[in-house]
């Protein structure tokens, strides 16, 4: 359970400071050409973000609830580490998409090893 808790917490962090980071320093070109898409993007981040955080908490205290929010929560990271790849993967920054392809591969072993956890209820 502590390494999803761990893989929740730390992504969702990591979440945060990339869109903080990107945003600061203006390499971001859709907040003048597609603001409300981008909106809609960033609120979609935020909430995964937000969700692995609490999940990732709530897995380390032993909440019961946890689990099945951080396999929402997950659910929701896996599609946008599926997703933002090809962004990079279109501007050839390799890097980038190694990095999601290692949280994907995080997020999938999260998920085996708190899957025996479900029967809880």
């Amino acid at each position: 359970m502590k390494f999803a808790a761990w893989y929740g917490i730390i992504v969702g962090v990591l979440m945060l400071a990339q869109w903080g980071f990107f945003l600061a320093t203006g390499n971001v070109p859709e907040v003048q050409t597609e603001p409300i898409r981008l909106g809609f993007h960033l609120a979609a981040e935020a909430l995964t973000a937000a969700g692995l955080l609490i999940s990732g908490i709530g897995l380390l205290t032993g909440r019961r609830w946890s689990i099945f929010t951080f396999f929402v929560s997950v659910g929701m990271v896996i599609y946008s580490e599926i997703v933002s790849p090809g962004y990079f993967a279109q501007q050839g920054q390799w890097a980038m998409v190694g990095m999601f392809a290692a949280l994907l591969l995080g997020a999938a072993i999260s998920s085996l090893k708190l899957r025996k956890y479900l029967h809880m209820s």
